[in-house]
């Protein structure tokens, strides 16, 4: 008997789900955002949520939270009901750098979300000022070696990308440049080209006028290998192999939210992202795609770089706060 209705119990569970497959979605579903509006992270997420609102058949409402290192937003994304209709834009930083960085959060990266789709990655570059004598990493720590002191890097601070990726290139090219944190990059890209700093990490819709200026020289890149449009400059890892620090955004949904529901969104982001029209749009805000890629592609990818950047963390000696 226990056969028969365990196979009953089955079949009505897979009806339900079904038929809430087949009627989701009924309302407008809201989008995540933990950045401004008007913010290059909010433009793509509005970007991409249009094509998906025409997909679904629901309008996607662009919620903005931004503040507190992205958290503010993962946890409004964590609290709410996972019956598929909120979604988190969420960026590396929420979900793999800042279990490293604070001592405790008010989310569970891994246990609070589940993975929907990978917008794209967005690489970015190692500049100097023209100054400089150096037109490669390799050069650059030469000369940092032979002229202590007198270099210094404008970051947006230790704890966040640009300041983590500075000092950890000190750390594996072996140089001690400064490493000086600003309010906003606005005023430290200025104070960059005016040489008061020398050295500047930068997304690349950031960094390109900079360069077709003149007023600043890439070194390098920071994808594995060299970035689309810039096949020129190389990567980091061509000097230090296996140097690779991108962030990215995915779309991530509350822990528990239907299985059928993530798989269709995971499905129209893929097509989505894979209209050449649509790829090209997003290289020009500095994000790389190759489509969503799988569920399980995405966990994968969110399990390596919260491995990787606790041990950056850890070499740097950033203590959470």
């Amino acid at each position: 008997m226990k056969n028969p209705i365990r196979a009953l119990l089955a079949l009505a569970l897979f009806s339900v789900a079904h038929a809430h497959a087949q009627s989701w979605p009924t309302r407008p579903i809201r989008m995540i955002v933990s950045f401004a509006a008007g913010s290059a992270p909010d433009i793509v997420c509005r970007f991409v949520s249009d094509p998906l609102s025409r997909a679904l058949g629901a309008q996607i409402v662009v919620d903005n939270r931004p503040g507190s290192g992205n958290i503010i937003a993962a946890q409004a994304a964590a609290r709410s009901a996972p019956d598929g209709y909120t979604f988190f834009c969420a960026t590396a930083a929420t979900l793999v750098s800042n279990p490293h960085t604070f001592k405790s959060l008010p989310y569970d990266p891994l246990k609070d979300f589940v993975p929907v789709a990978l917008i794209g990655r967005n690489p970015f570059f190692v500049l100097a000022h023209p100054s400089v004598p150096a037109k490669t990493l390799a050069e650059l720590a030469a000369y940092d070696r032979a002229n202590p002191g007198k270099l210094a890097w404008a970051t947006d601070g230790l704890r966040n990308f640009s300041g983590m990726m500075a000092a950890w290139l000190n750390k594996v090219a072996g140089m001690g440049t400064l490493i000086v944190p600003y309010a906003t990059m606005p005023q430290g890209i200025q104070d960059t080209i005016a040489g008061r700093t020398q050295l500047v990490i930068l997304a690349v819709p950031v960094a390109a006028p900079r360069i077709r200026s003149g007023e600043l020289r890439p070194l390098a890149g920071s994808f594995a290998k060299r970035i689309p449009g810039y096949e020129s400059v190389p990567a980091i890892a061509e000097t230090y192999p296996g140097f690779e620090l991108v962030g990215w955004f995915l779309i991530v949904a509350p822990a528990g939210t239907p299985a059928d529901i993530v798989q269709r969104v995971n499905r129209e982001m893929d097509k989505i992202l894979r209209d050449p029209e649509t790829a090209k749009r997003l290289a020009g805000l500095g994000f790389f795609t190759e489509g969503a890629d799988t569920l399980q592609g995405i966990a994968e990818l969110i399990r390596a770089d919260t491995a990787k950047w606790g041990r950056i963390v850890k070499e740097i000696g950033i203590q959470p706060e």
